[in-house]
């Protein structure tokens, strides 16, 4: 391709709306251009950019022996009620009425779809296992689409989804498909750590989040560089040295006027450290309030919450429920001498935080506004109906599979997998007939990746102060070939032998025949970050060679003029 001939606008500056590296550089580098909030225009280099990751992602899953199919990104909305999915994604569901009146999603996902579409056509045990997938637009209505690439309204996707007759086979598909995901993203150039995750909406018995560490990253994971252990903090876990025991004291109320928070119950005249007290929470579950308990140094994990509850409709009381049901206000509450009821004049439950059990010497609201019990033990005191992980892990605390320290990062989800199991082949029906003809339903797995999200944690990980640092697999093109004088004819004449010789030998090259300045020519393939450049200019032409360097490196190496091919190509491999 010749520069003159393609769509590349570059800018010598970021937009002002561009907040973490991919996003500026992306723009910058002439890769794509945003249409509105979440919505982007792939322009050529990046369309290019994304169809080599498309290829990857294709080339594995077929290697993996997953079938390609292609979904419709339109759903009608009945399907997804069967599963209970419009509601519990209602906040991101794009909603669309067609002329007749029939109501319409824009899809975020296909797990209703393709479980349609098992249910319709497999029949028998003979028939599995199945993995079929797609690549295929999807539409999330975001809150706050921002990051470029990373978060937008709509975005690419490849969608996968594992049906098989038993558990042993689920977890053989489980884990071919995340030995695919392993290929996919080194193929990428991407470095990922695999981590626990939360099922969250999708459901499931447990999955894993291939994550990119990036200081832009929106997920925060814990990990061990002892053991490797690594999780979401959504999920992860974490050994907490016990500062929660003390001597058995008697059970006391006393006066707190004016303490509204964790924090002013530790100054004096009172100088309870946080971590001897029990921080209350009111939480709706499935409209059912419940009491939620956790140390006061600890933070509460809704994704945990949901998790431990499997509530599918979780929040924070309002505050004039919270005082009908403990007869006071936050800053005083408190679960000693509760006992638990409908969730409505009475809890439903009381859910307390692993890291409390066995507190004894704690403090927590009296629910009585302006005071507090001290002495709280929590085994004698208050009657808790469940033990659960409810907090998040904070870094410095101990490693659960080691004796490590956990610290905590910024990362980027560029893939997710799931353990779904039966729920969404169990609400659309669908079975099969074992070998003895009873009808079982198929359990399920499903394996996402970002496509469209991997170009920019690509950049995210690979990019220099001078632009992007493309791995040569998905690069736009391999090699930028620049003359710098396109008004000299021998200098065009070895310009376009050599870019001819290239394509011969199938490899993506550019032409850069633009009468610019050398300087406008160099930033340019700089800044987008072709992998190698080919220089050509009048002083090395009168020596015979041409010049050879690398983005990622200090140095052009040359070569003569009529070796040239042969040595840019020999460069090209090494990469």
């Amino acid at each position: 391709m010749k520069w003159s001939q393609t769509l590349i606008p570059t800018l010598r500056e970021s937009p002002a709306d561009a907040e973490i590296p991919s996003h500026k550089l992306m723009l910058r580098a002439g890769l794509i251009r945003p249409l509105s909030a979440g919505l982007y225009n792939f322009l050529p280099l990046g369309f290019r950019a994304l169809k080599k990751v498309e290829r990857i992602v294709r080339e594995e899953m077929d290697r993996a022996g997953a079938l390609e199919i292609l979904m419709p990104a339109l759903h009608p909305r009945e399907i997804w009620e069967k599963t209970g999915r419009a509601e519990t994604l209602r906040e991101i569901l794009f909603k669309i009425t067609d002329r007749t009146g029939r109501k319409l999603v824009l899809g975020p996902t296909h797990e209703e779809i393709v479980t349609s579409i098992v249910a319709a056509e497999v029949r028998s045990y003979r028939e599995l296992p199945k993995n079929i997938y797609q690549i295929q637009t999807k539409f999330r209505d975001e809150p706050r689409p921002r990051f470029g690439l990373i978060r937008g309204k709509e975005f690419l996707m490849k969608d996968a989804y594992s049906f098989d007759a038993d558990d042993a086979g689920a977890d053989k598909s489980y884990d071919t498909m995340v030995n695919a995901y392993r290929r996919i993203f080194e193929r990428c150039g991407l470095q990922t750590i695999v981590v626990e995750a939360s099922s969250g909406a999708m459901g499931g018995r447990f999955s894993h989040e291939f994550m990119v560490s990036s200081s832009a990253g929106e997920d925060r994971v814990a990990s061990c560089e002892k053991c490797g252990y690594a999780g979401n903090l959504e999920k992860a876990s974490s050994r907490l040295k016990s500062d929660s025991l003390a001597a058995p004291t008697a059970l006391e109320k006393f006066p707190t006027p004016n303490v509204r928070t964790i924090e002013d119950l530790t100054k004096a005249p009172y100088t309870v450290a946080a971590a001897r007290q029990i921080k209350t929470l009111v939480y709706a579950l499935d409209g059912k309030l419940a009491l939620l308990l956790a140390r006061g140094d600890q933070e509460l994990n809704e994704a945990k919450v949901v998790a431990a509850t499997a509530a599918t409709a979780v929040r924070p009381a309002h505050p004039e429920e919270i005082k009908a049901l403990l007869g006071a206000l936050p800053g005083s509450l408190g679960a000693v001498g509760v006992k638990t009821g409908d969730g409505k004049s009475a809890p439903s439950a009381v859910i307390a935080d692993e890291s409390l059990r066995g507190a004894n010497g704690m403090t927590t609201g009296a629910n009585t506004d302006g005071f507090h019990y001290r002495g709280v033990d929590i085994g004698r005191d208050i009657a808790v109906t469940q033990w659960a992980d409810l907090r998040t892990v904070q870094a410095g605390e101990g490693c659960p599979k080691c004796d490590g320290v956990l610290r905590v990062g910024s990362t980027i989800e560029v893939g997710h997998v799931f353990k779904l199991g039966t729920q969404y082949s169990v609400s659309l029906n669908a079975t099969y007939l074992d070998e003895k003809g009873a009808r079982k339903p198929c359990i399920m797995g499903c394996y996402g990746i970002g496509v469209s999200r991997i170009l920019a944690a690509v950049v995210e990980q690979h990019h220099d102060d001078q632009g992007i640092l493309w791995p040569r697999a998905i690069a736009p093109y391999q090699v930028a070939i620049l003359p710098l004088n396109t008004n000299h004819a021998e200098t065009m004449s070895v310009a376009t032998n050599l870019y001819n010789g290239l394509a011969a030998a199938g490899v993506d090259a550019i032409l850069d025949d633009r009468a610019d300045r050398p300087g406008v020519k160099f930033n340019d393939a700089d800044l987008i970050g072709f992998p190698l450049r080919v220089t050509i200019g009048e002083k090395s032409l009168a020596k015979g060679v041409v010049e050879i360097k690398a983005r990622t490196e200090a140095q052009a190496t040359t070569a003569d003029t009529a070796e040239a091919v042969q040595a840019i190509l020999q460069k090209v491999a090494a990469l």
